[in-house]
This record gives C-alpha cells, sequence and structure tokens, in this order.
C-alpha cells in the first residue's frame, strides 16, 4: 500500500491523529506505518462499537467422553501402528507456536531460547525438538515443523534454530512463518502507537495460526506434502510429546476430524480448561466459567465428570481446516494494559487497561469442529509448562518434572 493510499484509508476510518504523526516523519516512517496499515481489517477494529449487541446465546454443557489411559494401555500398540503408518506416509505436520517473548521469565529474548540447563546447556526449543526426535527415531520418518513467530521474535529466532544446527533436526523439513498482526485501540476505537513510526500492533491470538500459515503461503507446500493431520502446540510445556503415534492413532480410529491430549484434573476448582460438549460441539469451558455443580460432579466411579483439562496440544485433520477456514472465528475483545507515546512522543506504560486488543483463540477452532476427540496422557510424563520465574507452573517445576522423567540437564 502506498503511503498516499494509507491516509486516505486512515481518514476514511477517522484515525486522523495518526495522519498527523504521519505527516512529521521521513519517506521510512511513512512507508512503515502505510505497510502496517496495509493490513489492518477495519471490521476488526471497529467491532468494538458493537460489543452492547452482542447477545449470549443459551449454552447447554455436557461431558465429554475421553480415550482414557486405561484404554489407551490396552490399544496402545494398535494406536502406535496406525499412527506410525501415518507419519511414515507423510500425512503428519507439526505446529509450534512460538510467538511469545520470555518477558515474564526476565528473558528480552523469544521464549523458546530459555535455557534452563543447569550442569549444561538446555533449551526450551531444543527439548521440543528432541521430543520430536523421539518420533523421528521411531518412524525412521520426518516430520514436518513449521514454526509460527512474531514480527517481533522472527528474525531471532531463525537466528537461533541456525546457530544450533536447529538442535539435530534436518532443517530442509522445519519452515517459519510470521503470526498475523493486528492492531491495539483505545476505548474510542482510536489506533494506539508504541513509536513514532509504528502502529501498536499484537499477535491475533493462538487461534489464528491456520490462517498465519496461509497468509505466509503455505498451502501449496501443505499441499504438496500430502499432509492430512496438523498437530498444533505451544511452545511453554517442555514435556510434551509432539505428534506421538499413538495419539495421532486413536485420533484417527475415532473418525474425529480433532483430537485433544488432556490431562486429569487434580481438583475440581483447578485452573484449567476442560473439555466438554456446548450446544452438541465439542468445546473447551474456562474454569472460571463452570459453575460450582459441575466442577465437583462425579461420576459413578467417583471421578469428575467435567475432568479433563486441556494443555494446548491438539490434532486438526487439515481438510476441515480449509472448510472452516471461510467461517470466521469468534473474535474476543479483550481489556489490555497496552504501552502507547503519547502526544509529546513519550513511552507510556499504564498500570491499568487502556484499551483493547483483539484475539482469536484456538479452543474456539475446536467448537467449529463436528467431533473431538480428548486422549488423556500422564500429567507427571507430559504437562510441564513454564509460565513464571518460581513456584507453579515455573522453571523451577519443570526441572523437577525433567529429572522425574530421565533428562540430563
Amino acid at each position: 500500500m502506498k503511503v498516499e493510499q494509507a491516509i486516505e484509508s486512515l481518514k476514511a476510518h477517522g484515525q486522523d491523529a495518526v495522519v498527523e504523526r504521519m505527516a512529521k516523519l521521513d519517506k521510512a516512517g511513512q512507508e512503515k506505518i502505510a505497510s502496517q496499515v496495509a493490513k489492518i481489517d477495519w471490521d476488526v477494529v471497529e467491532s468494538i462499537a458493537h460489543q452492547s449487541e452482542k447477545q449470549e446465546e443459551e449454552r447447554i454443557v455436557e461431558p465429554l467422553q475421553a480415550v482414557e489411559l486405561k484404554e489407551i494401555e490396552q490399544k496402545k500398540e494398535e494406536y502406535t501402528a496406525t499412527g506410525v503408518e501415518a507419519i511414515q506416509n507423510g500425512k503428519v505436520a507439526a505446529v509450534l507456536l512460538a510467538g511469545g517473548q520470555g518477558t515474564r521469565l526476565g528473558l528480552d529474548k523469544p521464549k523458546g531460547t530459555l535455557n534452563i540447563g543447569i550442569n549444561k546447556d538446555l533449551y526450551l526449543f531444543e527439548q521440543l525438538i528432541n521430543n520430536l526426535l523421539d518420533v523421528v527415531h521411531q518412524t525412521d520418518a520426518w516430520v514436518p515443523l513449521y514454526v509460527m513467530t512474531s514480527e517481533k521474535n522472527n528474525a531471532d529466532t531463525v537466528a537461533f534454530f541456525k546457530e544450533h544446527d536447529y538442535f539435530g533436526y534436518n532443517g530442509d523439513y522445519v519452515k517459519f512463518f510470521v503470526q498475523n498482526m493486528v492492531p491495539s485501540v483505545d476505548y474510542n476505537g482510536k489506533l494506539f502507537m508504541e513509536a513514532k513510526d509504528s502502529l501498536a500492533m499484537s499477535p491475533n491470538g493462538n487461534g489464528g495460526w491456520f490462517l498465519s500459515m496461509l497468509s505466509a503461503g503455505l498451502e501449496a507446500d501443505l499441499k504438496a506434502k500430502g499432509i492430512e493431520w496438523i498437530n498444533v502446540f505451544a511452545v511453554d510445556n517442555i514435556l510434551q510429546r509432539i505428534a506421538d503415534p499413538a495419539f495421532v492413532g486413536a485420533t484417527i480410529q475415532s473418525g474425529t476430524p480433532c483430537g485433544a491430549k488432556v490431562v486429569r484434573k487434580n481438583a475440581p476448582d483447578e485452573k484449567v480448561g476442560v473439555m466438554c460438549k456446548v450446544n452438541g460441539h465439542p468445546s473447551i469451558i474456562e474454569y472460571y466459567e463452570i459453575d460450582e455443580e459441575r466442577a465437583n460432579a462425579r461420576r459413578e466411579d467417583g471421578e469428575l465428570v467435567y475432568g479433563f483439562g486441556v494443555i494446548l496440544n491438539y490434532l486438526f485433520r487439515l481438510d476441515t481446516l480449509f472448510a472452516i477456514v471461510d467461517r470466521n472465528l469468534p473474535l474476543h475483545i479483550v481489556e489490555k494494559k497496552i504501552p502507547y507515546i503519547n502526544d509529546a512522543g513519550e513511552l507510556m506504560k499504564p498500570e491499568t487497561p487502556n484499551g483493547y486488543k483483539f484475539e482469536t483463540l484456538v479452543l474456539d477452532m475446536v467448537e467449529m469442529m463436528d467431533d473431538c476427540v480428548p486422549y488423556e496422557v500422564v500429567r507427571e510424563k507430559e504437562f510441564a509448562p513454564i509460565k513464571n520465574k518460581t513456584g507453579k507452573d515455573s522453571i523451577e517445576s519443570a526441572r523437577a518434572l525433567l529429572t522425574e522423567n530421565g533428562v540430563a540437564f
């Protein structure tokens, strides 16, 4: 988009303050903002005006039966054989969601570059690759890996992988793509600027990964490779198994277009989203949405009725993803503390929410599926998220679980 076109677009949508700031910039600065404006979906930005019009539909919440550990143990060989065959035939790919920075961990770099080693270096990216290499060795086949970065960390992430020779993975099977970005606005819908030559942009949420892949031109690559299933997972769970043949096989055998790894809740009030059905579709209901009666409901065997929490490790059938891509994911308008520059050009870091960000969530992708099979994994073997420096879900707790699972670091 040319600078003149960007200015016309901004004026048409009442963003005169940005136009005024652009007038003070040199050509390079103006072109930088114009490139950001070109990517704006104004329907998204202006959706805040219609928030009050949204009507909450009645939600009928029901349990969703999972494939539990006992059944998995009985059918492990059968599930694994099916999954191995799919991987060997090149039908399975993996997508690593790695757009975040390690700010909360005191790391001003991509979160995946976190070094949790004590006696030797062990990076978060490295251990995830090690987990995927287990499958490569088991199947004697490379799993195509797509790494979603952000505009802020893409260069650092790509350089880190190359510097470490992809941690032993075949670089020909690794592709990087940048997550789509959306602008942040104040309560009046006016665009924030984070620098004199830049709008305040943020990633479009973890539900935006597939559209971001398509925006990056990867549709042709997926089709050329004959991919049928995509295992999408988050960067912060250092123990998770990726392209797990038994999980792949169980999902394929279930006949559903989606599988979700889950762990058994350790208490009714554990702060984790749980798998269920909402209005007949598979869904995840957040811990703060579930009422006390449901949270405490028990089955005949004494286990919780709504007892399986998601760990952001999903398997989607690719043809189903293409089928839903034209159906807009629900847009979540979230109040946030958004850094911005004021009229004097000073960077302000508010202590309370001052505007909105726009996000899509992967849980909404699950709800757009006709069905989904929850697949239980052992928490201590596959769930070690690193979100904090200390305490719960921290570097400390992850190290303890790595030790328990025999990982040297």
